[in-house]
């Protein structure tokens, strides 16, 4: 019997485009064979020897004869290649339609009614890159004090302020006003909170962004495993990307080490159910701007304490390392990239060197998950236990 699994989605960390690539323009991406080629190597000990470099090509990280766990990839069903697409998908939740976008910027019944409720004009309105953007409008927020509203290739509307101008509990309320206009035709997957701090030509962004996101349209693993009388602990933005949906316990995190520490902390805490962690510097500090080099090292850092989370497991647990869309630091665009995602499961009872291939949808993960802990059988997805586990 399995009482436990911990899943820890390495955001962003892609493997490859998909076959689709070509309609979301993201011909060529390869987040992690790329970044390894960027940096003429990965060092990943760890994680090579649960399968990693025998998914695919890795630099710096070859295949093994005998990966300690069972490893694959798995496509994406749903349109789409952002976080909340991607982590739905993961839980259960397959979308027929594509959240809306805006590449020219929110419409005027949109931006008129935020800017009505809210008491305030906004900058910008406009397709821009997080950091980018601050460095453009940081002087003039600063001087009218009306926030920052952005979008990107995701969708997502954002509201960036300089938290000594727009206090977070002010801008969070933007925030949650933005999320209860965006229904509807326009129901953006996510309304994001981005403050951030520093002084003109030096503005950075803080830790203390928060996600409005929308409910899952149905019920999701989440919701499984907490009817089946355990616990699920989030770990990271996973409270945010659900809505809070399906999670007993949230857990705040300061970048992937602070993640990391966190998620020990919860395998530890918990007897029954599951540890859902999102680490979220790969897709936010690194990916979207571009930067191969501290992806590389973020990803050699984790692989680093790979060793102290797989120390906390017990028998009767397993562990799951995936991701949930692709974020190439080596092309040209900053935006996310559609991806497979890679798929590590390791524990006791699963079986080494089970070559899952590809599967056809993120959900045989959850899925997967759910029959590990004996939960309801989730709307989507085909579990993977029969093949990977020994007799439980």
């Amino acid at each position: 019997m399995i009482k436990k699994v911990t899943m820890i989605v390495l955001d962003s960390v892609g493997v490859g485009e998909m076959p689709d690539a070509a309609k979301y323009g993201d011909e060529g991406s390869n987040t992690l064979g790329n970044t390894a080629r960027a940096v003429g190597g990965l060092n990943m000990p760890n994680m090579q020897k649960l399968g990693i470099g025998n998914i695919i090509d890795v630099m710096g990280v070859p295949p093994v004869k005998k990966p300690l766990g069972a490893y694959g990839k798995a496509a994406e069903k749903s349109p789409g290649k952002d976080t909340t697409t991607g982590h739905w998908e993961l839980a259960g939740v397959v979308l027929e339609r594509p959240f809306p976008v805006y590449p020219n910027g929110f419409p005027p019944e949109i931006i008129e009614e935020f800017e009505k409720r809210t008491g305030t004009k906004v900058l910008g309105n406009k397709p821009a890159s997080g950091t980018q953007i601050i460095q453009e409008l940081g002087d003039e927020h600063v001087r009218t004090k009306c926030p920052i509203v952005y979008t990107s290739a995701d969708s997502v509307f954002q509201i960036a302020a300089h938290e000594d101008i727009i206090p977070l509990e002010r801008l969070y309320e933007m925030c949650r006003i933005a999320r209860e206009i965006l229904q509807g035709e326009h129901a953006v997957a996510r309304v994001i909170a981005r403050p951030f701090t520093g002084t003109s030509g030096n503005y950075v962004r803080t830790y203390n962004r928060a996600d409005f996101s929308l409910k899952p349209p149905y019920e999701t693993l989440l919701d499984k495993v907490l009817t089946a009388g355990m616990e699920v602990i989030g770990v990271g933005k996973i409270w945010d990307i659900f809505a809070g949906q399906g999670i007993t316990k949230s857990i705040h995190t300061n970048g992937n080490t602070d993640g990391i520490n966190k998620t020990i902390l919860a395998i530890n805490e918990l007897d029954r159910g599951l540890v859902f962690t999102n680490l979220v510097d790969y897709d936010m500090l690194y990916g979207h701007r571009n930067d191969p080099v501290g992806y590389a090292k973020a990803l050699e850092e984790f692989d680093a304490r790979l060793p102290e989370i797989i120390s906390k497991l017990k028998e009767e647990d397993v562990l799951i390392i995936t991701a949930d869309h692709g974020c190439d630091p080596t092309t040209e665009s900053t935006d996310h990239s559609r991806e497979y995602i890679p798929v590590l499961i390791y524990g006791n009872k699963i079986k080494p060197a089970v070559n899952i291939n590809t599967l056809p949808c993120f959900s045989d993960v959850g899925q997967t998950v759910a029959d590990f802990l004996g939960c309801e059988k989730l709307r989507n997805g085909k579990s993977l236990k029969e093949l990977i586990t020994y007799s439980l």
